[in-house]
């Protein structure tokens, strides 16, 4: 491939990755159902124009957000796989997946918006679904190599339930004090450890 070419790839990948950037702000602070593309392309900082040569309308804004999310998180997940073996305390993997949950929170507000916010839609709930059956997956491989007896089914069961536990808390972590979202990230953490015991 010509250098050219190659130059002008990586430009649109950066532009792309720049306007998945601007929509992830916006949907932080509208919800994706508000969001607009004139919005997102005056937060990436060029004209709707520029912003429909890589996306042609907000449905295909959130069909990159999920991408980008279900790639990075396929990476954040295959990363702890290779970490946990038996002899892993419990409390301790509970303690760091928490802990990391909460943090991404923290740098990834669209990815919570989507995957747990109210808002309603056939494409946004189809997103949401994909990325809440990705997650329980990899929670279930988690605790199948932890525990290698454990039946599969009973897994994805497990790995379902402690992601709901963690999504009916998260907001309450995020909304909360400092002192009060320690607080519940400790009972969050208990809980976990008791239910997956």
């Amino acid at each position: 491939m010509p250098e050219r070419s190659i130059r002008r790839q990586a430009r649109g990948l950066k532009r792309m990755a720049e306007i998945l950037d601007a929509a992830e702000l916006v949907v932080a602070e509208v919800g994706y159902t508000e969001l607009t593309t004139n919005q997102v392309a005056a937060r990436a900082g060029i004209s709707p124009g520029s912003l429909y040569q890589f996306f042609r309308n907000k449905e295909e804004i959130l069909d990159g957000l999920v991408k980008r999310y279900t790639d990075d998180r396929q990476e954040f997940w295959a990363a702890r796989l290779a970490a946990v073996s038996p002899d892993v305390p419990l409390e301790t993997l509970v303690e760091r997946l928490v802990d990391e949950s909460v943090a991404f929170k923290t740098a990834s507000p669209a990815y919570w918006s989507l995957l747990y916010g109210t808002a309603t839609g056939d494409r946004l709930a189809a997103a949401s679904q994909q990325l809440h059956e990705a997650i329980a997956g990899h929670i279930a491989a988690l605790l199948r190599r932890r525990t290698p007896g454990l039946p599969e089914e009973r897994a994805l069961l497990t790995g379902t339930m402690a992601l709901a536990m963690v999504k009916a808390v998260m907001p309450m972590i995020t909304t909360a004090t400092q002192e009060r979202a320690a607080e519940l990230v400790a009972e969050l953490r208990l809980m976990l450890v008791r239910y997956l015991s």
